[in-house]
């Protein structure tokens, strides 16, 4: 008898397949099986499977009746942009007043001011009916200003394709960069620290940030599908998905990764979701393609320049019916780090700018955005100072969840039109913009007139997005 003939064998790789939309995925699971790999998860609605394989040629393999792509995601992983705590507070607690400017620390948080949030606690400070959806780095079900806050029955970690929905999978470990982020967006008016845009709305974990750092396109896809079937009205997203900033669909290994990203933020939207994505802090204009000379920034492969064409997107905030937010500091200016773009921005908010004030020779942390942090070496609630667009993506998300929780018969195309309508336009500063001279690289040119490329149709306004 003939010895057995030897398999090869490759690392432990993840998969996105795409099956035809609108069929049964029944044909390419089966396709998967045979190729060699294991289904980790399965996602009928959009057509999408997450599949496993130590088969090196499993790629091949799989192709056929009932796959329409597939694409391995290894150095697909985008970081997240996980601006740096750079100034850590203390609250001393007192006794709640049910107002906004009673919280210990309200009064660093020039952001709520700017963006009239005491104003709007005066008619609403939003309904529990309104969950939004945090796709991150997880929030810490300890903090003290976040506790009450969280829907814990909603809340899953999405990490490799897969919804886990066990507490400890969906708390941070790593990164506090989504409990900074829940904070700004609902952090309780209770007496302790500081308060949300919305304190009276529900904040769901929907943890895909890895503890690398990284976002994986299936636990994208796995988030966007868990905020759709799980009832959230708004989800906050603070990262851009691959290591290259941009995915470009006419690349052969991006495009499964692109179709699969865009089929699941159809459905989401279909199910009532408006999404909120932040623009990036790249300095960059969004709308002029150009050539991308950080990318990929997960170490996989050496940096390259890379020309970017109409055909490349950053993805979520480039992609149809997502909210794209850019920064700004106190001076209602946008923040010198802030990507920008006509047509692509849709509002602005306060992301904080620390370098305005020295024209970037040094950073003054207090202009910056303050709320709830966790320190993951010693696993401890406090409050700190971060900046990004990261930052001001919930400001955005908040005034959504006030606004739909004074008008819940908005649908998510509604919602979206009220923020702009409801933004108060800025104007483009005049010539070329550089608030850091200090520093290399930051020029930016705003082209537009009330609606432009910097703030699109404004600094979103809470007051005025509950009247």
């Amino acid at each position: 008898m003939l010895p057995a003939r030897a398999v090869a064998v490759g690392p432990d790789t993840t998969f996105i397949v795409l099956a035809p939309q609108g069929h049964s995925t029944a044909k390419a699971a089966a396709r998967v099986a045979a190729a060699g790999g294991v289904v980790v998860a399965t996602y009928d609605q959009i057509g999408v499977l997450v599949a496993r394989s130590t088969n090196p040629a499993f790629q091949t393999a799989v192709a056929g009746a009932g796959v329409d792509s597939v694409a391995s995601t290894t150095g697909l992983g985008a970081a997240v942009d996980d601006d740096t705590t750079v100034e850590v507070v203390d609250s001393a607690a007192q006794q709640a007043t049910g107002d906004p400017t009673g919280e210990p620390l309200f009064s660093r948080q020039w952001d709520m001011t700017q963006i009239h949030v005491p104003q709007a606690h005066t008619v609403t400070t939003g309904s529990p009916n309104v969950v939004v959806g945090v796709l991150d780095s997880g929030i810490s079900s300890t903090h003290p200003d976040l506790v009450t806050q969280i829907a814990k029955d909603k809340s899953a970690s999405c990490i490799g394709g897969v919804a886990d929905t066990t507490e400890a999978a969906w708390n941070p470990t790593t990164s506090d960069h989504g409990t900074h982020v829940a904070g700004t967006i609902a952090a309780a008016v209770n007496g302790v620290g500081v308060a949300g845009v919305a304190p009276g709305v529900k904040v769901a974990s929907v943890k895909v940030v890895n503890d690398d750092g990284f976002i994986y396109p299936e636990a994208a896809v796995c988030g966007y599908l868990w905020a759709a079937e799980h009832g959230m009205q708004i989800t906050n997203n603070s990262y851009f998905i691959d290591p290259w900033e941009f995915n470009c669909r006419n690349d052969e290994r991006q495009r499964p990764v692109w179709i699969a990203v865009q089929r699941a933020l159809r459905y989401s939207q279909g199910m009532g979701v408006l999404t909120v994505a932040s623009a990036g802090n790249s300095n960059v204009d969004l709308q002029h393609k150009f050539v991308d000379s950080g990318s990929p920034n997960d170490g996989s492969f050496p940096v390259e320049d890379r020309t970017i064409t109409g055909a490349c997107l950053d993805l979520p905030a480039e992609a149809p019916g997502v909210v794209t937010v850019s920064a700004v500091g106190p001076t209602r200016l946008k923040s010198y780090y802030s990507s920008y773009g006509q047509g692509v921005v849709d509002v602005t908010a306060p992301g904080g700018d620390t370098r305005f004030r020295t024209g970037g020779a040094v950073s003054t942390s207090t202009d910056a955005v303050l709320s709830t942090t966790f320190n993951t070496v010693t696993k401890t609630n406090g409050w700190g100072y971060k900046q990004g667009t990261s930052m001001a993506g919930p400001h955005a998300a908040g005034v959504a969840a006030l606004a739909l929780s004074a008008h819940p018969d908005l649908t998510p195309a509604a919602l979206a039109t009220t923020l702009e309508r409801t933004a108060e336009a800025l104007p483009c500063p005049a010539g070329v913009y550089n608030p850091v001279p200090a520093l290399s690289g930051y020029e930016a040119t705003c082209t537009g007139g009330d609606r432009n490329g910097f703030y699109g149709a404004g600094e979103v306004d809470a007051y005025n997005a509950v009247r």
